[in-house]
């Protein structure tokens, strides 16, 4: 018997659908309890009460607060950061570092991050850097394009992006322009 079509949407996928109100709900509850930096321990009966909706959903959908901790962070990250195009690489990498370190100096976003790495682990340290990652690699890929050489991703992410994390979220050191800017210069000297 030939399988029954529809031209309904998967339930998953409906834009705006319920799927997409609870998540819209749990990262905003996640947000919100980060950023009071309440004392009791971020759980997922904490959040779902936060949100709305029964911690059998958000275990369902996401497992583990590490997990749920990571989506908040990429989903927070995704086009967070604009890949600056100035005409050379040693412009986009101070552009880019100036306003990765606006962003993590942002409470608000400095507390997700660290709840993300504290809480999730490599997974979530994962998030914190994957779309950062991604902006890089789309930065010397371009620089390639023009014929000029670049320095790996892993000297670049050395370079710039674990300094300003490392200072962001582990010391009250400030993320200064002139700081940001001498990362790249350590990194393209000259």
């Amino acid at each position: 018997m030939p399988a029954a079509t529809s031209s309904a949407p998967h339930a998953g996928s409906r834009p705006g659908g319920r799927s997409a109100r609870v998540r819209a709900a749990v990262h905003r509850a996640v947000e919100e309890l980060v950023a009071e930096d309440a004392n009791d321990a971020l759980t997922i009966p904490v959040v779902a009460a936060r949100a709305g909706v029964h911690a059998t959903t958000v275990y369902r959908r996401w497992g583990s607060i590490g997990e749920l901790l990571a989506d908040v962070t990429t989903s927070r990250f995704s086009g967070g950061i604009v890949v600056p195009d100035t005409g050379s690489l040693r412009g986009d990498l101070e552009r880019y570092a100036s306003d990765l370190a606006k962003d993590l100096g942002d409470p608000d976003t400095l507390a997700l991050v660290r709840a993300t790495i504290g809480t999730g682990g490599e997974q979530g340290a994962a998030a914190c850097l994957g779309e950062r990652q991604h902006q890089l690699e789309a930065m010397l890929e371009r620089e390639r394009a023009r014929g000029n050489p670049a320095p790996t991703l892993e000297r670049t992410m050395d370079a710039v992006l674990a300094p300003l994390y490392y200072r962001a979220v582990f010391t009250d050191l400030p993320l200064t322009a002139e700081w940001t800017r001498s990362l790249v210069s350590h990194l393209l000297p000259g």
